[in-house]
Formats: structure tokens, C-alpha cells, sequence
């Protein structure tokens, strides 16, 4: 079979995606091998997989892939969720456009109808993207959180947590998203530091008696607000009691300016009399503060803001105008007025709503609440103690556990019709019950002695619950373990064994799944946690549409193929830290292809040339297999490596390890040594090492790129049909000897920098040199001179005591070469390149001793960091000292 000149991925991907489904090679059922179980985190039924997702997935797959091969029993279960402010806006803007219809024009059942013909219509574009990525997962296991069995687990939690006294329903002050209309929880809004305005304002003052007051500010009292557009809900004016500049406000009473509404003056030491004037508008219905202050002070709440964001009624003026429009038209009257006094610059935090990115509101409203305290302890002291360990830990272990040790109660409730209906019944008079059915509601409520209410009558919540209030059953209920307790499924697969996400969800999903895995299961929900880090462009932006530095995944797919894609973004992916993705280490990815595909070819062409069997017991054996012996510890080595490394979850390391164990040891030295010469016929004995080497490497590399390794794995042999890649078992490891290992460094820098000498001496490379080495470890030598004299082209290695006349010399290692050659020397032209490099040696010398003499250094390093830089310093001491020997020779 003729290959191509570079590896083309298109085709070999649809190739071993089908056989990979054909075959379900990555379904799995319970059996007696021990599981590995990873649920995705569902992304959004709504949108297309981003780079981050990209990240996450592919780390996920390494994981799974790498669990596969390594004897265990790999599940991995891919679902979506129905997100649902996202979905419910996007089918919304889809109605509105589309058909021309509103929301408000038809029923619930109508629109969930159109949602989920919306969700079939777009939900797949996803899992294309996860197969196309080539992720091995179970198709057979697709979870999507309004499938019927999902959405009857969430019910059933609501009524469960209902009844044990944790869910509650009340108004209180909540996060509220104009644009979508719903509640949020506090989780769901992002603070952003902003510049804007404060504005002064002059209110009326009048005693008891109604004779005008005034202050140290003039007539009247000068309140400072950010928000102008809210003095309409001002229901008093707070000054703080210890303030003798107001204490002759005492029974006095305020206007609010332009709608004249007569306010008191109270006092509360809450108000810091060191900020603005001392003296603070209490709006009850537009602040967290003010509603605590109201609460406190049996004030009025003058709800001044709609739903959507306008004016209310209550507002008197400028009733139906959106809230920033107000904002300008109420400054410009009140400046025309009189009572605008100043307006300055001011910096402060700004909340907004993670989905629509407008700026949230404070509200008060009924909505459902969970008491979080409780759920809190057992999932806080799960991480603290160990049981689930977080990755890197030292990053976000605190950020865990801030959360749980502050948690407030959690928001359930949304104003949307997309998603699980609450299990809330109301009768006419507004008794309320909690069932899953209508008619269990009815059989409550006869068991209330309140049968006399038809069953007909009974009016069911019309909020829904949080999006999150279902995927924090995710790992418990994709093995239906809410909907079916104690099922062989979830026995098996629970706890699943690491979970791979975002950062940015730790609170959302992290925290809340292990709190519902304590309650239901009485387990935790996972073993490790590894945060992936935030995608940024290549300047450090974050990737979104609006800055257009976002690329598209199948876009970059069909340019560099799924392995180009997989390999540049975990090539330059620290665990935990933010990454900067950059096409380059793509473009890097494709070349890793086409080397390892030119190496196939290689080995392909040997299998077609004369093969030269050697009797095993020839003299020469040892050294014709030292290539081969060096090779196989070099794998035993970079795999003991990689998976200490795969272990730590730090996988871009593990991937840079193989990388260069394949392109740098594989083929630019192993391939290199045991190459045929012109006209010399192939060492079976080599070629057969150097196949079963390639097929380990690609063993080693397959978690990480799957296409090109399981298509270079079935060229390289004929394989019988269910000798796939993905599920060829690892050998035991075995261990590595430092003797070989050693010697492998040693030829890799004797080749290199005597090539270096001779490129700079301009020796042509087929002209012949002897060599003469000054060491005192000629031994190392022994079994490496042969291929070493070979790969540089000297008729003879000798080893001398002293200096020779009239060569090159040049220091390598600890040791003393020098290169005779038929040329004449410039022996001023290495004096000057030995000086350069004691220079530098002397001044590496000198930060590595300054390094450890610094105690904090020595006392707060890793002990292998600390053993690395005095393994430096005595290796710059022995080359100091060999070059300063070559030195006193010149």
C-alpha cells in the first residue's frame, strides 16, 4: 500500500469514528473490572462547543482513553443541558422572527412544544462536535436533563427537600434579570468594576410643625445616589444617631424631589457619617441594605421598576420609560429644578446577569428558596478531609471552601416556562401543596380537611426550577439513581471517578453535586476534580463572539484534523492556569502528524528492502542492540514519567514528555542509529525492535492523539480484526536501568557537539576525522564509541592523557575532545569560544550559589527543585574546571 506524502486526516477520522461505533469499543456495562467513570458536564443544548469545551473535552477523553487501556472498565457519559434562560430567549427570538409569534400570544404547552422541536432541530450540533473531536464516549448512555426520567428526578428532590423543612417559599430580596424576566441566584451575577456617576441631590427638609430646615449643606439635606432613577421608591432618609450635624432632625421629615412624597428622617448607626454628606436615601425595593434598614424600621416599599426594567406606576413619572432612559431624562429635571446640586466621578462594582449580560436589579419577590447551610457541612468537610481531592488543589481548595463556609440560601425558583414545572398546587384561596401530580395534590388536601376544593380547581406554580437545581443530580441520575435507588447501574459506576470542568462553575455545579450526592447517596460524587484553565487569545483575552477571537471548532478541525486540534490546545494547557491559544501550536500538531506519518513510511520501506538476519550469538550483538536496549528503557523511563505525571493530572507536561520521547529519541536518534547504510541490506533484528517500539509509542500517545495512532498502528502490522489501538492493553511497566539511560545522554551530547565543532570548523561531513577524548570514565565510552564514530564520521576514538597538537578542541559534558582533521586550525577562534562559555558558566555559577544560599528558597522549595539547582551547581563546577584545563593548553 503506497501512502501519501503527508498524513491526511479527513478521511482516516470518518474512518475510525464508524469503526470505533461499529465495533462499541466505548459502550460499557457493569462487569468485573474495576470502573472509571466520567460524566461530562453537559454543556448548553443551545450553542456550539467553544474552545474551552474543546479543552475540557479533550482532557476528559485523555483520561477515559488512557483508563481503557489500562484495564479498566471506562464509562463516559455524554448528555446536554436544556439551560434554560438561554433556551427559552433563543426560542423566544426564534418565534418572534421566525413565525411572527409572541410568547405571550400562546400557552405554556404550545411553547414548550416549539422549544422542543427547537432543542431536536439544534441539540445534535453538539454531539457532532464531541465525535468529531473524537471523543470516546457511550452513545448509548445520551442524557438530556428534561428527558422523562431526569425530569421526574427533579421533582421528586424538590419534594423530598420540601418535606424534610429545607425548601421554602417567600418574598424576599432577590437578583433579578430584566431581559429575561426571572430571578437569579447569587452565583448568577458577575460584578465588574465600573466608572460612573455620583449625583447629589437636594431634598426638602421640614420639622414637626412643617417650618423649613436646614443643614451644614444649606437648606434642606444633600443626599449622594448613584441611581437617580430610584428617589421615586425613597421611603425615609437614614442619618446616623452619633452625628451631632443632624441631630436637630429629629421627628423632621423630607420630599422626595419632583414627586413632593413626605418621608422621616430616621437614625441607625449603619451609616458611616465619614462617607459623602453622612445621610442616606432608604429605597426598601431597590437595595439589599436599604430592605434590611426598612425591615428594621417598619418603612413603606415603593416598588418603582417593572419587570422589565421600566418605570412602574408607582413611579408617578416617566411610568413605562426602561431604566436608563429614566436615569437621563429625571438627571436633566432634576438640574432644570434645582435639586441636582453636583455630579462627580465615582468608581464602583456593577452586578450582571451571567446569561444576558444586562444589569440586575435587586427585587423583592416570592420566590422558592433551599436552606444551603445544612447541605453545606458534610460537602465542605468531603473536600477538607480529603476524600475528594481538587485539582490544583492550591488554587482553588480556598475558593471551595469560602463558598460553602459563607453559602447563602439558594434561589431555586425562575420566571420561565422552559424547564421542570415546580411540583407546587394552589387552591383558589391560596393554600399551597407540594406533589408531583395534580392528583396528588388533590389527595393532600382531602387529607387536610380541604376536599371541598375540586380537583379541577387546583392551579399548579408556574415558575420552574433553576437550571442547576437538575444538574446537580447529574452524577447520581444519568444511572438513574434518583429515579431507581440502589439500581446495579449506579452500584457500579457511582462514585464516578474524576470530574473534568471549568473554573468558573465551582459554586454552580461543583459545590451543589457534592452537597445532593451527600444527601441521596451518602457518598461523595467523585474522587478528583480537575479545573481546566479559561481559553484566552494570544493576548490574553478572553475568547467571546463580540471580539471575534473565537474560532470554530469544525473550522479548525477541517484544517489541521481532530489530533492538530487536541495537540495544540493540551501542548500549551498548565493544569489549572489560564492558556493562550495560538493557531501556531496547531500548525505544531499537524507537523508531529506528518513526522510520525514519515517514520510509518520509513519502517514501510525497510520491510521492502534485503533484510540481513544476525545470529544471535555474534560477538557483536551487544553493541549492534544498544540502540534497541537504549530505546526500550527510554520508553520505560517516559512512560513511568507520563503516568506519574497523567496521575498528577498535569497532562500538558505528560504530552510533552511523549512528544519528544517520539520525535527527538524515536526518530531523530533511534531511527538515525539503526539506519542501513546505501547500500546495506535491513536488520530484521532492528526492524523488528523498531516496529514494537512505534507500536508502544503510539500505545503512549493514543489518549492524547487517537486518529493518527490507531491508523499508524494498522499499517505498521496486519492485525486481526479486534487488534484496535483503543483497546490494547498496557504491558507492565517495568523499570528503567540509569547505566544505559546514561549512556544515552552521553552519545546524544558527544554527536551533537562534536557535529557543533565540526560545522564551525567547516568540515564537510563526509570528510573523515579522528577523535581523542581526555575523561576519567573512558568505561562509559565502551559500548557507545562504535555508533558515535559512525553518526560523525571519525576513522578513529582514541583516549589521550594530555592535550594533542593541532586539533579542534572543544569540552563536552566533563570531558575534553579534540578533532584532528587534515584542515589547519584556528586555535584563536576556540580560545575565544572557550572564553565566551566560562564566562557564562561563571555567571550561572554565581545565581544558582546565590539561589541556595537564600534560606527561604531552600526552606520553601519542593526538595526535588532544591537537589535540581545543586545538581546545577556542581555541573557548572566540573565544566568550569575542564575548560579552564583546555584553556591552559592553548
Amino acid at each position: 500500500m503506497e501512502l501519501s506524502k503527508n498524513f491526511i486526516p479527513a478521511e482516516i477520522e470518518t474512518k475510525w469514528t464508524s469503526i470505533w461505533k461499529e465495533k462499541g469499543y466505548f459502550n460499557s456495562v457493569p462487569d468485573d473490572r474495576p470502573a472509571f467513570t466520567v460524566v461530562i458536564p453537559p454543556p448548553n443544548v443551545t450553542g456550539v462547543l467553544h474552545m474551552g469545551h474543546t479543552l475540557n473535552e479533550t482532557v476528559q477523553d485523555i483520561l477515559v482513553r488512557k483508563a481503557r487501556m489500562s484495564g479498566f472498565n471506562a464509562c463516559w457519559v455524554p448528555g446536554s443541558d436544556h439551560a434554560s434562560i438561554a433556551t427559552e430567549a433563543k426560542v423566544v427570538q426564534m418565534l418572534e422572527k421566525e413565525k411572527g409569534i409572541k410568547k405571550s400570544d400562546i400557552s405554556r404547552e404550545e411553547f414548550l412544544r416549539y422549544a422542543f422541536e427547537w432543542k431536536d432541530k439544534y441539540g445534535g450540533i453538539i454531539y457532532n462536535q464531541i465525535e468529531r473531536l473524537g471523543c470516546s464516549v457511550d452513545w448509548n448512555r445520551v442524557t438530556f436533563t428534561m428527558d422523562d426520567h431526569y425530569y421526574k428526578a427533579v421533582l421528586k428532590v424538590f419534594i423530598d427537600l420540601y418535606q424534610k423543612g429545607m425548601i421554602y417559599r417567600g418574598a424576599r430580596m432577590i437578583n433579578w434579570d430584566p431581559a429575561a424576566g426571572t430571578a437569579l441566584s447569587d452565583e448568577e451575577v458577575e460584578y465588574k468594576d465600573i466608572q460612573g456617576k455620583l449625583y447629589h441631590l437636594r431634598y426638602r427638609l421640614e420639622d414637626a410643625s412643617g417650618n423649613p430646615l436646614s443643614t451644614f449643606s444649606g437648606d434642606g439635606i444633600v443626599i449622594a445616589t448613584q441611581r437617580p432613577e430610584t428617589i421615586m421608591g425613597d421611603t425615609a432618609i437614614c442619618v446616623n444617631p452619633n452625628d451631632e450635624r443632624y441631630s436637630h432632625l429629629k421627628d423632621a421629615f423630607a420630599y422626595v424631589p419632583l414627586i413632593n412624597r413626605k418621608i422621616p428622617i430616621i437614625f441607625d448607626e449603619y451609616v458611616d457619617p465619614a462617607f459623602g454628606t453622612g445621610a442616606l436615601k432608604v429605597t426598601p425595593a431597590h437595595d439589599i441594605n436599604d430592605y434590611n434598614l426598612g425591615l428594621k424600621h417598619q418603612l413603606d416599599v415603593v416598588d418603582t421598576l417593572n419587570a422589565d426594567g421600566t418605570l412602574s406606576e408607582a413611579a408617578q413619572i416617566y411610568i413605562g420609560v426602561d431604566r436608563f432612559k429614566a436615569r437621563k431624562q429625571i438627571i436633566a429635571e432634576l438640574k432644570e429644578q434645582g435639586f441636582l446640586v453636583k455630579e462627580e466621578d465615582y468608581s464602583s462594582r456593577l452586578g450582571y446577569s451571567q446569561r444576558t449580560g444586562v444589569v440586575v436589579e435587586p427585587r423583592i419577590s416570592t420566590q422558592w428558596f433551599l436552606k444551603m447551610k445544612e447541605m453545606a457541612g458534610p460537602a465542605l468537610d468531603a473536600v477538607v478531609n480529603g476524600d475528594i481531592r481538587i485539582h490544583p488543589g492550591d488554587k482553588f481548595l480556598a475558593t471551595y471552601r469560602y463558598w460553602l463556609e459563607n453559602v447563602k440560601d439558594w434561589c431555586i425558583s425562575r420566571q420561565l416556562w422552559w424547564g421542570q414545572q415546580i411540583p407546587a398546587w394552589y387552591t383558589p384561596d391560596g393554600t399551597c401543596v407540594v406533589a408531583a401530580t395534580r392528583g396528588d395534590a388533590y389527595t393532600q388536601l382531602q387529607q387536610m380537611g380541604l376536599g371541598e376544593v375540586s380537583v379541577d380547581e387546583l392551579r399548579q406554580d408556574e415558575d420552574v426550577l433553576d437550571t442547576w437545581f437538575s444538574s446537580w443530580l447529574w452524577p447520581m441520575e444519568v444511572f438513574k439513581g434518583i429515579t431507581s435507588p440502589g439500581n446495579p447501574e449506579v452500584k457500579y459506576y457511582y462514585p464516578t471517578s474524576v470530574l473534568v470542568t471549568g473554573q468558573d462553575i465551582i459554586f454552580f455545579w461543583v459545590a451543589r453535586m457534592v452537597m445532593a450526592g451527600m444527601e441521596y447517596e451518602k457518598n461523595i460524587p467523585f474522587h478528583d476534580v480537575y479545573f481546566t484553565g479559561m481559553v484566552r487569545d494570544k493576548q490574553g483575552r478572553k475568547m467571546s463572539k463580540s471580539l471575534g477571537n473565537s474560532p470554530d471548532l469544525l473550522d479548525l478541525i477541517d484544517k489541521y484534523g481532530a489530533d492538530a486540534v487536541r495537540f495544540g490546545i493540551m501542548i500549551s494547557s498548565p493544569a489549572g492556569n489560564d492558556l493562550l491559544f495560538d493557531e501556531s501550536a496547531l500548525d505544531q500538531g499537524r507537523s508531529f502528524n506528518n513526522k510520525m506519518w514519515n517514520a510509518l513510511k520509513l519502517v514501510n520501506m525497510w520491510k521492502d528492502k534485503p533484510l540481513h538476519n544476525l545470529e544471535l550469538n555474534s560477538a557483536e550483538l551487544k553493541a549492534i542492540n544498544w540502540p534497541n536496549e537504549w530505546m526500550q528503557n527510554r520508553i520505560s523511563e517516559a512512560r513511568a514519567e507520563v503516568d506519574k505525571l497523567m496521575k498528577q493530572f498535569r497532562l500538558s507536561e505528560a504530552l510533552k514528555t511523549i512528544y519528544s520521547l517520539i520525535w527527538d529519541d524515536f526518530c531523530s536518534w533511534y531511527l538515525e542509529l539503526i539506519k542501513p547504510g546505501f547500500d546495506e541490506p535491513v536488520n530484521a533484528f532492528h526492524l523488528k525492535a523498531a516496529i514494537g517500539f512505534y507500536e508502544d509509542l503510539l500505545q503512549m500517545l493514543h489518549p492524547f492523539m487517537p486518529f493518527i495512532t490507531e491508523e499508524i498502528y494498522s499499517l505498521l502490522e496486519g492485525r486481526t480484526e479486534n487488534d484496535k489501538l483503543c483497546i490494547r492493553q498496557f504491558s507492565p511497566l517495568t523499570p528503567s536501568q540509569e547505566l544505559i539511560l546514561n549512556e544515552g545522554k552521553l552519545l546524544k551530547e558527544v554527536i551533537t557537539g562534536i557535529r557543533d565543532a565540526r560545522n564551525k570548523a567547516q568540515i564537510k561531513p563526509k570528510e573523515q576525522v579522528k577523535v581523542h577524548i581526555i575523561t576519567q570514565n573512558k568505561e562509559v565510552y565502551n559500548t557507545i564509541n562504535v555508533l558515535v564514530a559512525k553518526q560523525i564520521n571519525a576513522g578513529n576514538i582514541s583516549f589521550v592523557q594530555a592535550a594533542v597538537a593541532n586539533t579542534i578542541c572543544t569540552v563536552i559534558g566533563h570531558d575534553q575532545f579534540y578533532i584532528e582533521t587534515e584542515q589547519p586550525v584556528n586555535s584563536g577562534s576556540q580560545k575565544e569560544d572557550l572564553l565566551k562559555e566560562l564566562e557564562y558558566l561563571k555567571g550561572f555559577l554565581v545565581s544558582v550559589e546565590r539561589k541556595l544560599s537564600n534560606e527561604r528558597f531552600v526552606q520553601n522549595a519542593k526538595t526535588e527543585v532544591v537537589e535540581m539547582e545543586q545538581r546545577k551547581k556542581e555541573d557548572a563546577i566540573n565544566k568550569i574546571r575542564v575548560i579552564e584545563e583546555s584553556l591552559s593548553n592553548f
